[in-house]
């Protein structure tokens, strides 16, 4: 096992495992975005590495960026810039690795996690798991992709509600919505997802590589430039008095009571 700050990262048999371990909730720290993105680019250029998976240690996949974080940072945190060298470079590693990438979703996922589990090529789910967008809830808008990658999973409507309102979907219904392409028992998710991960690297990895390519020839510049987008608006929603009520209500632990200014 090589091990991280915030990471545990285990290379067998040509599987490269990733496990989110920042306890609780696995929220992303900038020592632990800095970790992950330096994984990805290693197991970008090693040959030996034929298939990724990425779940969480714990209950928990990742609830997203730690909001201590941001407090600490201050509100002149440029949002703009944290995201081009943060979540977006992140999702844009995992569409463009010309190998498997599975996650592994043990638990709940929100915010910034949901983007870069909708980067992922095949997911697989606990029954505990849950989907939740989670940037409303601080007053924010849709940052890793999510704008782009969640209505093409589950649809415009769909995709709309989980933003306005915040609420989660749970395993079950993320099947249904084909976020997810199959749900096990908790006890079940990691083995069955080591299984796909060995049938993988026994086939033609270098067809899947270009396969993905193929599929990102049609996504990949549209993903590209949302997240451009994406930071833009979150450098001006970033900046409103919602976003410090927002920020300021999770850490007090109430609800926000946003003013739409």
């Amino acid at each position: 096992m090589e091990t991280y700050a915030n990471l545990d990262v285990v290379h067998k048999d040509g599987v490269l495992t990733i496990l989110l371990n920042r306890p609780k909730v696995n929220a992303f720290s900038l020592e632990m975005i800095e970790e992950l993105i330096q994984v990805l680019e290693k197991s970008m250029r090693d040959p030996a590495v034929r298939c990724l998976v990425l779940s969480g240690r714990g209950d928990y996949f990742s609830t997203g960026q730690d909001i201590e974080v941001i407090q600490e940072l201050g509100e002149q945190i440029p949002y703009r810039k944290h995201l081009e060298e943060t979540y977006n470079h992140i999702v844009y590693l995992l569409r463009t690795i010309e190998k498997p990438v599975l996650s592994a979703i043990n638990g709940p996922v929100a915010g910034a996690a949901l983007g870069l589990v909708l980067a992922t090529d095949i997911r697989w789910a606990s029954e505990t798991a849950s989907f939740t967008f989670g940037f409303t809830r601080v007053g924010l808008s849709a940052d890793a992709g999510t704008a782009f990658s969640l209505p093409m999973n589950i649809g415009w409507a769909r995709a709309m509600e989980m933003a306005f309102t915040n609420q989660s979907l749970s395993a079950t219904e993320a099947l249904s919505y084909g976020l997810v392409s199959k749900v096990f028992a908790p006890a079940d998710l990691m083995d069955e997802i080591a299984n796909l991960a060995h049938d993988l690297i026994q086939g033609p990895t270098k067809a899947y590589g270009l396969i993905k390519r193929a599929f990102n020839h049609v996504i990949l510049e549209q993903l590209s430039r949302t997240m451009r987008f994406e930071a833009y608006l979150q450098e001006i929603a970033g900046s409103t008095q919602d976003h410090r009520e927002g920020v300021k209500a999770f850490t007090e632990k109430r609800p926000p009571q946003f003013r739409g200014l």
